[in-house]
């Protein structure tokens, strides 16, 4: 066998070990006993540390040093790429330092579900101040002297700065603050939708519309945790929803969101599978997937008056009078504490102020015992509401517990590349509407998948959205989409 032959054959057991990980991950958000938490924990420390190993192996660096990058095809260029990228960020952390932080944030992402559930902050606090320090560790060690936050932020988001990302947000922020204004200013305050939704047919609605977008249930599954997540790859792709009787939407949204990440998966060339190609681009470019399947398809007037429709179908009413104002209740603007049941206008300052606090944090300029505090003064800032309990506030994320500092930015710069997609679609796909309003997704589902999604990580991010929109990524689509849409929405 040849190098590049030795090479690849390691990379597709690493790959296969590494979805094993991912659907431990799973099993534990979803149908694990209880008590076996701290079992768990040891297994996936255990599993993590064969994988540094891997991960580590010096046959890699030998490996790698013997292939001519240039003498290869483009797809083998960019697995090398890959390959390279992982290999020099694993060999900067030390093997007892992944065992031990996969093992903490498995334990603490119990304490943080209990916390939760709880309204008791001081419970989580020692679990948190334990993640905190091994991220620090692990920042310090990838960052080799620059930026910590940044060695963190490249594992989500190849490429992206924390300077480059704030200056963005500085950008978004007084047009978003200043909507929101006018908004609140317009003299509209639609109603939200009211009613008992039983919780089976909001199931059995999510399983129909997931099915409309595309999602293959041949690959994958839908099941319900605390906090809606999608897991997985290629043939085995599963996602999670969430169901509250009164409150159909936050089933339905929910779900498509997770759809979309889901699909996304799905979609990618099997050919790349168990490759280092075989995934999303980056949780930015994942983000565009599941906020766009969300929001512009999904939220969208067409959409929403096949949805209505449906609905009284299913439960008899839909909570609102006509589709005009059941359109208006999806997209309710109102300065609610929950990140995953913010409308479009809000949602991106519930991004800022994450983003923020966790720079913060992992700077050591907020100590996690000051975070409830610093969290409840920046949200009444932003908001102008008082945050009630943790579980509206501090407690209501899961990312912290399990370690994903750096992953909250790549939310909004998903619903800035969503952004730009929706102005390539609608221009490629000018009858997407007419689809949308039969209940039918199709045109642009299929339009995403030929696009951008089939070609899963061989382009770098920025890359990837520009091959598939035509123009390099920024956030005026987005602005722009907003203000359109909900200028309309409130007579602005």
């Amino acid at each position: 066998m040849t190098a590049l032959e030795h090479l690849l054959a390691h990379q597709h057991q690493t790959e296969a070990l590494a979805q094993i990980a991912g659907r431990l991950g799973w099993d534990q958000e979803t149908v694990m006993p209880r008590g076996a938490a701290a079992q768990r924990a040891e297994e996936i420390g255990a599993l993590e540390q064969v994988l540094h190993a891997r991960r580590t192996d010096p046959r890699l660096g030998d490996w790698l040093a013997a292939i001519d990058d240039g003498a290869q095809d483009h797809v083998t260029r960019a697995k090398l790429r890959e390959i390279r990228r992982s290999y020099a960020r694993a060999m900067r952390l030390p093997d007892s330092l992944s065992a031990e932080l996969a093992r903490v944030t498995s334990r603490a992402q119990g304490i943080w579900a209990e916390a939760r559930a709880d309204n008791d902050v001081a419970h989580f606090l020692p679990a948190l101040e334990q993640v905190l320090a091994l991220k620090r560790q692990e920042a310090a060690a990838l960052s080799q002297g620059g930026e910590p936050y940044d060695a963190l932020l490249d594992d989500y988001e190849p490429g992206a700065t924390a300077a480059s990302l704030a200056a963005m947000f500085d950008r978004m922020r007084p047009r978003l603050v200043n909507l929101r204004e006018r908004i609140m200013g317009s003299g509209r305050a639609p109603a939200g939708i009211t009613g008992h939704f039983a919780a089976d047919h909001q199931l059995q609605l999510s399983r129909d519309v997931a099915e409309r977008f595309g999602y293959d249930f041949r690959h994958g599954r839908i099941d319900k945790a605390v906090h809606p997540f999608s897991s997985g790859s290629g043939a085995d792709v599963r996602i999670t929803t969430r169901v509250v009787e009164n409150d159909p939407f936050n089933c339905l949204y929910s779900t498509i969101h997770e759809v979309g990440h889901g699909c996304y998966e799905q979609a990618v060339d099997p050919a790349y599978g168990l490759t280092p190609l075989g995934q999303g681009a980056s949780m930015g470019v994942h983000e565009s997937q599941s906020r766009i399947y969300e929001n512009q398809l999904g939220r969208s007037h067409a959409f929403t008056n096949w949805l209505f429709t449906h609905m009284q179908h299913l439960f008899g009413d839909a909570g609102a009078p006509n589709a005009d104002a059941f359109y208006a209740a999806v997209n309710r603007v109102h300065s609610g504490f929950i990140r995953t049941e913010a409308d479009e206008v809000h949602y991106n300052l519930h991004i800022m102020m994450r983003f923020d606090l966790e720079r913060d944090l992992i700077a050591g300029r907020l100590h996690a015992a000051d975070l409830e505090q610093a969290w409840n003064a920046r949200f009444a800032r932003d908001f102008g509401v008082q945050v009630d309990k943790p579980s509206n506030g501090v407690l209501q994320d899961v990312h912290w517990s399990v370690g994903l500092f750096g992953y909250f930015p790549t939310y909004t710069l998903g619903n800035v590349y969503a952004g730009c997609l929706m102005q390539a679609l609608r221009a490629a796909v000018p009858d997407v509407d007419a689809g949308l309003a039969a209940g039918d997704p199709s045109g642009a589902t299929a339009w995403l998948r030929g696009a951008l999604q089939r070609h899963g990580r061989l382009n770098v991010p920025a890359q990837t959205i520009e091959n598939a929109c035509g123009f390099a990524p920024h956030e005026g689509p987005l602005l722009d989409y907003l203000d359109a849409k909900f200028g309309a929405l409130y007579g602005l």
